[in-house]
């Protein structure tokens, strides 16, 4: 009887333990899903990049798409002016290839081992290259790729309502005169812009005005490569690729043709902010999902870039522009197109540069919004919010209106911040991951980012060649 009672208990104790083994692991397994890798601030939990983190794969992919997506990639097929076909889709497929790596690093790098999150390009900078080294580097390109990107579209978008108004009033004298001015067009817009951002506090409820974004930059890009199949239109006009240029035009030419494709690519700038608004843990890193968002907007991107290029090219062999064809696309080779379609493009048009407009101003606001929880320890008030959109509403407007001529100068600034996208990831790979020296790993990463380096210093001096010898019309406070 002793013997069985003996046994009897044993056998429970096993049970017991058992099961207290069982509820150890779900309680484990819990804890590991609900413990969060922390901000390098935990202030950040307060600002509008990393307020929430409700974001996912899809508004990921619309973030990335509308950001990435913009009125640039209409200078394509002038870059394939130069480079031809040929060779500009292979350039293209490259820069393509060289973007998405990039991307790829700065997505990993995202989530440090220690269990910090990088939600800011800057952040990210100043851990791989110590705090003095990683401001001089990320600050000036950020800035520019953030407030400078609303300055632009504010020109760009300004100009495309013009554009806009003139195509529905064609020939109609009484029309005409009564369009607005340069300056009006762009407050139209900024005050357009500034309006739709007070509903937005941060960057995760940006999530549909993304897919808005997302559905117009394809709908205009696929619209235009499309009508110009259906159309046909080759314009008449002799471009300077025909005339005899010398050898050194010729490397500029070059030079800058690869410069329209390099930054064709945009976001890099925003990739660290969009996966900032992510929920991670150890069991489902943020950088899974991400990476998922990441290869759909890619590969929508894809197909609107090279049917763009590609047939833009076949449409406009013979047309000399510096800039994008998106404003007199109906002068060149659409005059047969109903204005209601072409109206219809510069609208959709428009409505791309509203969406895009929020997710760059967002890191302005951001920044903006830190100086006030840094000193106050709390979260900013609604009407600070507000005041804040519309003081960055009414710089960016007056910049707008004083220099107008700024997407003149788009590939020199945009040449001088092009190591945000192609060098740096790299070079921030290797201080942050240490991989082994001459590793594969090492060599790829080291042999890119000086390559980003050389093309951007290459990138500088072509255009700064193409400034003087074709001048610049710096209207100040006179957009036409």
């Amino acid at each position: 009887m002793v013997n069985v009672h003996v046994d009897t208990t044993i056998s429970s104790l096993k049970l017991a333990t058992k099961s207290e083994q069982q509820i150890l692991q779900v309680i484990t397994v819990d804890l590991e899903t609900s413990v969060e890798h922390e901000e390098v601030n935990p202030a950040d939990a307060r600002l509008p990049i990393t307020e929430s983190r409700k974001g996912n794969a899809f508004t990921s992919a619309s973030h990335l798409l509308c950001s990435g997506i913009g009125i640039q990639t209409l200078s394509l097929p002038i870059a394939f002016l130069t480079l031809g076909w040929l060779w500009g889709t292979i350039c293209l497929s490259i820069a393509f290839c060289w973007q998405l790596y990039t991307m790829w690093l700065l997505i990993n790098l995202h989530e440090s081992p220690s269990r910090f999150r990088y939600s800011r390009y800057l952040h990210l900078s100043i851990a791989a290259f110590g705090e003095k080294l990683g401001k001089l580097l990320a600050i000036f390109p950020t800035m520019y790729l953030s407030g400078g990107a609303c300055v632009l579209y504010i020109i760009t978008a300004g100009k495309t309502l013009e554009s806009f108004y003139q195509a529905i009033c064609g020939d109609d004298i009484e029309c005409n005169p009564r369009s607005l001015r340069g300056t009006e067009w762009f407050l139209v817009f900024i005050c357009s812009a500034i309006l739709v951002a007070q509903f937005f506090p941060n960057l995760d409820s940006l999530a549909h005005i993304s897919l808005i974004g997302s559905i117009t930059a394809v709908a205009y890009c696929s619209l235009i490569w499309i009508l110009s199949i259906i159309m046909k239109g080759r314009p008449d006009q002799k471009g300077p690729w025909e005339a005899k240029i010398s050898s050194l035009d010729s490397i500029c030419n070059v030079l800058n043709g690869l410069g329209i494709i390099a930054l064709a690519f945009r976001g890099h700038n925003v990739v660290l902010e969009i996966q900032g608004t992510m929920p991670t843990n150890r069991k489902h890193p943020s950088h899974e999902p991400m990476w998922r968002g990441v290869s759909i907007s890619y590969l929508l991107i894809a197909m609107c870039l090279y049917p763009l290029a590609i047939v833009g090219y076949w449409t406009c062999e013979n047309m000399a522009s510096s800039t994008n064809f998106l404003v007199p696309l109906d002068k060149f080779y659409w005059n047969n197109t109903s204005k209601y379609i072409v109206g219809t493009i510069y609208m959709i048009a428009m409505i791309n540069c509203l969406c895009a407009f929020q997710i760059y101003a967002m890191p302005v606001f951001d920044n903006l919004e830190r100086l006030y929880t840094s000193t106050k320890n709390k979260p900013c008030p609604g009407w600070l919010r507000s005041g804040i959109r519309i003081l960055f509403g009414g710089l960016t407007y007056c910049i707008a209106m004083a220099f107008p001529f700024l997407a003149s100068l788009g590939a020199f600034m945009g040449a001088i911040a092009l190591p945000l996208s192609l060098a740096y990831p790299c070079f921030m790979w290797v201080a942050m991951k240490k991989p082994c020296r001459y590793s594969k790993m090492w060599c790829l990463n080291i042999g890119l980012g000086c390559s980003g380096m050389v093309l951007s210093v290459l990138l500088v001096a072509a255009s700064l060649r193409s400034l003087v010898a074709n001048g610049l019309d710096a209207n100040f406070f006179n957009p036409t």
